[in-house]
């Protein structure tokens, strides 16, 4: 008989997550503390078979203007072949949104985008959200590689302008200083004023980066011209994947293809890292040139690599109020255009 409960032990928590296929950092200890620094309230729940963990989830409490929701993104990690684990899972989350005054439950699992998938959560009483979850379509690149190989993958424009960027004199520099994580955050302005989406604040960046450093978990890539930042990444380094997760550049050195340079830096610190797969995070859902991400997109799969779907967001309504924030997020998303 499956038995949930809370788990306090990190350590427990972690080897699990390192152990499990679907393990990823927004599962991880301290992805819970940087949410639970940043004001939100957390929950860790380990799934236990006769005393022998079988599977976790982390609960985030998300208190928002449109409602008050749980989110669990990159989860829950279980064994989706065992109906009971995931009717568990929703049994008790029911029980912690209803006693947190949630409206709904949003879960992004770290499963495929499949038919199945999705009958699965539909037959289970979710309903498909509005909005994504963390990034959902990705852009992925095995590194096991030779780094010969990686280069001569990669598009020839891609290719080149790595090898520009270095005749030109760009330098790569890694860093654990949280004092430069506010030059990140100035150059994520500029992109903002440039592509026109919503920012994240500082004290996001801060935070994460504070939590992650602890473990040696994150690092923050600059890369250097002439005595200047022209561009800034952090990546974090999870069992054997890296993640290209925040960055910024300065639109003023366009001509200097400044950011090429870093990533392929960032992917050589990978594979020192014996990271296996190098995530470059999100891409656009389309090959449109009309999307709002079409530029980041061609930028990323330029280095080669394969495209990975999640399943899409779901959602678990708890209240009649959910649908009040569905249609809402629904008309939003078109403002958006997401």
């Amino acid at each position: 008989m499956t038995e949930i409960k809370e788990i306090t032990d990190k350590n427990l928590w972690e080897q699990f997550i390192i152990k499990n296929g679907q393990g990823n950092f927004l599962q991880s200890w301290n992805w819970g503390e940087c949410q639970n620094n940043l004001g939100h309230k957390i929950f860790r729940l380990g799934f236990f078979d006769k005393e022998q963990l079988r599977g976790i989830s982390l609960l985030i409490k998300q208190i928002a203007r449109r409602g008050t929701y749980l989110e669990c993104p990159g989860g829950p990690l279980i064994d989706w072949k065992q109906p009971d684990f995931f009717q568990k899972f929703i049994d008790q989350v029911k029980i912690i949104g209803k006693k947190e005054n949630c409206i709904f439950i949003r879960v992004r699992p770290q499963i495929l985008e499949t038919i199945d998938n999705k009958r699965l959560f539909k037959k289970h009483g979710f309903v498909s959200s509005q909005m994504h979850l963390h990034a959902e379509t990705t852009w992925q690149l095995d590194i096991t590689k030779p780094e010969e190989q990686l280069l001569s993958e990669m598009r020839k424009t891609t290719r080149y302008l790595i090898k520009k960027a270095i005749k030109d004199g760009v330098t790569i520099e890694k860093s654990d200083n949280l004092n430069e994580i506010d030059l990140l955050y100035q150059l994520q302005q500029k992109t903002v004023a440039r592509h026109h989406f919503v920012p994240f604040p500082k004290k996001y960046f801060t935070e994460e980066f504070k939590v992650f450093i602890k473990d040696k978990q994150i690092q923050l890539f600059k890369a250097i011209y002439e005595h200047k930042t022209l561009a800034a990444a952090l990546i974090i380094f999870y069992g054997r994947q890296a993640v290209y997760h925040y960055s910024g550049s300065d639109l003023a050195f366009s001509r200097i293809p400044s950011s090429y340079l870093l990533q392929w830096e960032a992917i050589r610190e990978a594979k020192k890292q014996d990271c296996k797969i190098y995530n470059f995070w999100g891409i656009a859902p389309t090959d449109s040139p009309k999307h709002r991400f079409s530029g980041v997109t061609l930028f990323k799969k330029g280095f080669g690599g394969f495209r990975v779907d999640y399943l899409h967001a779901q959602d678990f309504p708890l209240d009649w109020r959910y649908w009040l924030v569905h249609y809402f997020e629904k008309g939003r998303r078109i403002y958006r255009r997401l």
